[in-house]
């Protein structure tokens, strides 16, 4: 009895990083199987069906290649033996045997090859489909989701193998099932050889495949360990070759660096990569030669029963055919089956991102009782997940219809905190957020945010067209150019997109051909352009819309932007008090809490922190 003792004691040290443990044992097999068939079938069931059907015919025609060539051989030795007319019918039966093997080889030929068509044409399908469905995953997630590190090792796992392991698990079923099918026919030509080749078939290649299981799941766990690792090399990568860092990189001289820390990286993962690599081919080997020893040790055999007289000279050739033939498809059974261990555990790194629990935000509600109430935040409190201390704390604030609140903070303090709360984003840990009457909980989402146009500090700037920059806003507009004009005059984009070399319809960003680069202040006048294609939101949200732009170019979007939110709810985060002196309500936010709040006037004349820090900015301009 052969014992493996091949630990791979390095990653088993590292941190299991919640390993499915269930997939991982061999117990769990087959875990993935039926799901993956499932996958594969409702891609494609034609394609499905044609693999089926060449799979079935393929694992036959070997045997019968085989058969008929034992004929031949015994048809010429009858041939040789024979004279006269009997010779020319020995002859024109040889004939006919050897078209019909060659009928055979062709058939076998045209299935493999119709095979590697199926493969090939499953494979661009259902790379397409698991790549779709890990998306549309991602659409169910919430933000919350999209913040924690563990999700991102999650969804790094799934994209990086488990796109291609279903139709590699498929691939495996259907040679299994040619193999086992080769086998049986194998095996029952064989068996009126002897009995005893059968059982040695099948012990034969047992040894080879406990050391490639073994190192299977090493592999994996290896795999799953290494993914924080993966990510950081994935975002070095992108810090490298995208254009938005590459202003940086190349003044602080960062390129090295990071260069370094890539390929440090890239060294500390080729070492168990190379460990596992050399001790996993060695074992083959030597396993392997096992394997060599058997086929030659029948081969003696079934030559001495020919010499004896026991088999034909054409029975000999069969056999010998036959238990090479039968010895591969036994190699290849069971490398299928390990291979599908393989596929099974990395096929649970993909269900395992796709069964991520998701929060069903409940509600249903597309309307408030009490219209003319606007918002409301009653003792509302909430801490980031993972975080030791609250973003917010016990926060109170009323804001009626077309009036507006100004939150005003250092950085950290809560303010875009309060804004993600109000989008339904996150949900208060305790307290409450009202709309027209209505807690937010009781809204439907989607109806919630139709009424919301947000604008954050961090806005996406979209490798798209300038219009879709701006149709972003509202999705069901996404194409409408009448809706780009009018939200480009009243987020004051109107005013540069005439030099754009095709206006509206000007592609941006420099990822695609013709991409035109714009100013940072420019783009913040297309993510405000972008906040007024909702025509119908009656909630404005603005944070730090203008922190790119020059001070005349911020008095006239914030002017312009007044007259525009006069019967709307409006909230603006700032650090400019100059604007925030606009505003209805100013809130003053610090360490989660609501220190001040109150009008300009009276926060000035209550002489606290906001009339101090109003102090000190207007002193800089003095």
């Amino acid at each position: 009895m052969i014992r493996l003792q091949l630990p791979l004691q390095h990653v088993m040290q590292q941190p299991s990083n919640n390993d499915n443990s269930a997939a991982i044992r061999f117990g769990g097999l087959f875990r993935y199987s039926g799901r993956a068939l499932q996958l594969v079938w409702t891609t494609s069931v034609r394609l499905s069906l044609a693999f089926g059907a060449l799979t079935l015919l393929a694992g036959v025609l070997p045997a019968v290649v085989a058969w008929v060539g034992q004929l031949i051989v015994d048809g010429v030795v009858s041939a040789m033996n024979s004279a006269g007319p009997t010779q020319q019918d020995a002859l024109r039966h040889v004939y006919n045997l050897v078209a019909l093997e060659a009928l055979a080889i062709a058939g076998l030929s045209a299935c493999q090859r119709g095979i590697s068509t199926c493969q090939s044409l499953l494979r661009a399908q259902l790379g397409n489909r698991v790549n779709t469905m890990i998306l549309e995953k991602a659409l169910t997630l919430s933000l919350q989701d999209f913040e924690n590190s563990e999700f991102y090792d999650k969804l790094t796992r799934a994209r990086r193998e488990a796109s291609v392991r279903p139709l590699s698990l498929v691939n495996r079923t259907f040679g299994l099932a040619q193999n086992t099918i080769s086998l049986v026919s194998y095996a029952f030509l064989l068996a009126q050889f002897s009995g005893w080749t059968l059982l040695i078939l099948a012990l034969a290649g047992l040894p080879a495949f406990a050391a490639e299981t073994k190192f299977s799941g090493d592999a994996f766990r290896l795999f799953r360990w290494r993914s924080p690792e993966t990510r950081k090399q994935m975002y070095i990568e992108t810090v490298l070759a995208r254009e938005d860092y590459a202003k940086e990189v190349k003044l602080f001289r960062l390129g090295p660096l990071l260069l370094k820390r890539y390929t440090d990286i890239f060294k500390n993962l080729y070492k168990e990569d190379r460990s596992l690599t050399l001790r996993r081919d060695s074992w083959g080997l030597a396993l392997g030669l096992v394997g060599t020893a058997v086929f030659y040790g029948a081969y003696a055999w079934i030559a001495a029963s020919a010499v004896q007289g026991q088999i034909s000279l054409g029975q000999m050739t069969m056999y010998l055919l036959l238990f090479k033939q039968g010895q591969s498809a036994v190699a290849a059974i069971l490398a299928a089956i390990g291979g599908m261990y393989e596929d099974n555990l990395y096929l649970s790194n993909l269900y395992e991102y796709l069964e991520q629990p998701v929060s069903q935000p409940g509600g249903s509600a597309s309307s408030g009782p009490n219209p003319e109430d606007g918002i409301r935040f009653e003792n509302v409190s909430f801490t980031y997940p993972g975080a030791s201390r609250p973003a917010l704390v016990d926060i109170s604030l009323h804001l009626p219809p077309g009036r507006s609140l100004a939150l005003v903070g250092e950085n950290g303090s809560g303010k875009t905190t309060l804004v993600k709360l109000l989008s339904r984003l996150y949900e208060p840990d305790s307290g409450r957020v009202l709309l027209d009457g209505l807690d937010l909980r009781e809204w439907d989402p989607e109806k919630l945010r139709a009424r919301v146009s947000v604008i954050f500090q961090d806005f996406a700037r979209y490798q798209f067209l300038m219009g879709e920059n701006v149709g972003a806003g509202d999705v069901e507009e996404f194409s409408n150019q009448s809706r780009w004009e009018r939200a480009g005059e009243k987020g004051l984009a109107s005013e540069f997109v005439d030099q754009l070399p095709k206006g509206y319809h000007t592609q941006l960003g420099r990822w695609f051909k013709d991409g035109q680069e714009i100013s940072g202040g420019q783009w913040q006048k297309v993510a405000l352009s972008r906040a007024f294609m909702r025509e119908d939101a009656d909630i404005l949200v603005l944070d730090e819309p203008t922190a790119a732009m020059d001070a005349s170019a911020e008095a006239q979007v914030f002017e312009h932007f007044r007259k525009l939110a006069r019967n709307r709810i409006a909230i603006l985060i700032s650090h400019r008090f100059s604007t925030v002196r606009m505003a209805d309500q100013i809130a003053v936010l610090s360490g989660g809490k609501m220190i001040e709040h109150g009008s300009h006037e009276q926060l000035l004349a209550a002489d606290g922190v906001y009339a101090r820090l109003f102090e000190l900015q207007a002193a800089g301009y003095r």
